[in-house]
């Protein structure tokens, strides 16, 4: 594992594959943290069409700085941009120009964030079981921390509820910006993702296609050889 000072913090990452390979920017979901992607990262690494595999965890997780547990610290600290932001001096401090991005829910939210902000920097996105940016109704009811050390900031947790509940209207609005191929995958039925979300978030893409895996939220992971093999062939297109 290697690390990286950006906006004031360090970023803990993995990487895979040949230096001189494709990029490709694996994003997490909420509450993991880079290492959920080995048995991706490690295909995509030695595949037929091997890949520079890049996993960061995201602020607030695993081995990265957690901001919103100092004190006097807001909301802010885990504002979705402030997430977007990190991965994109992440990617120009490590001289990365372009970037395939894969994310996955939360990581997803801020992989297309960072589609809409910086379009130059992303070729082709992955977004794996990733709703659309609209007011929940009914919203997001908080939950307790539970006890003992967790993996992540519980504070993060309560940040992203709230923007989940409430989200900026402007992610909505800025969503004809991604004009880059996108692929997503939706996790079915059995996700607890409601799936009119994904499809919603596919109708203002200008180039999207759509997936149903079913599989459940965790696609990557439930159905591994499903995921790949779809994601993959996106990839080399």
């Amino acid at each position: 594992m290697d690390t990286v000072t950006v906006n004031g913090i360090t970023l803990a990452y993995r990487t895979w594959g040949p230096e001189d390979a494709p990029p490709v920017l694996l994003l997490h979901s909420r509450g993991a943290d880079g290492a959920d992607w080995t048995p991706v990262a490690e295909r995509l690494a030695t595949g037929p069409r091997p890949r520079r595999v890049y996993a960061p965890d995201l602020r607030g997780h695993g081995h990265s700085d957690w901001p919103g547990a100092q004190p006097g610290a807001g909301q802010e600290a885990y504002a979705y941009e402030a997430m977007r932001d990190d991965i994109l001096v992440f990617l120009t401090g490590l001289g990365i120009g372009r970037v395939d991005v894969v994310g996955h829910s939360l990581g997803g939210a801020v992989a297309y964030l960072l589609a809409q902000h910086a379009p130059e920097v992303v070729g082709r996105l992955v977004l794996e079981d990733v709703p659309a940016p609209l007011p929940l109704d009914p919203p997001r009811a908080p939950t307790e921390r539970p006890d003992g050390a967790l993996p992540f900031d519980w504070a993060m947790v309560r940040a992203t509820d709230a923007q989940r509940n409430d989200p900026d209207p402007v992610w909505w609005d800025r969503m004809a910006r991604i004009t880059m191929p996108t692929l997503l995958i939706a996790g079915g039925p059995t996700s607890l993702i409601p799936q009119d979300q994904v499809t919603a978030l596919a109708e203002p893409l200008a180039d999207a296609r759509l997936v149903t895996i079913d599989a459940g939220h965790l696609v990557h992971e439930s159905r591994p050889a499903e995921f790949l093999a779809v994601v993959e062939a996106f990839l080399a297109a």
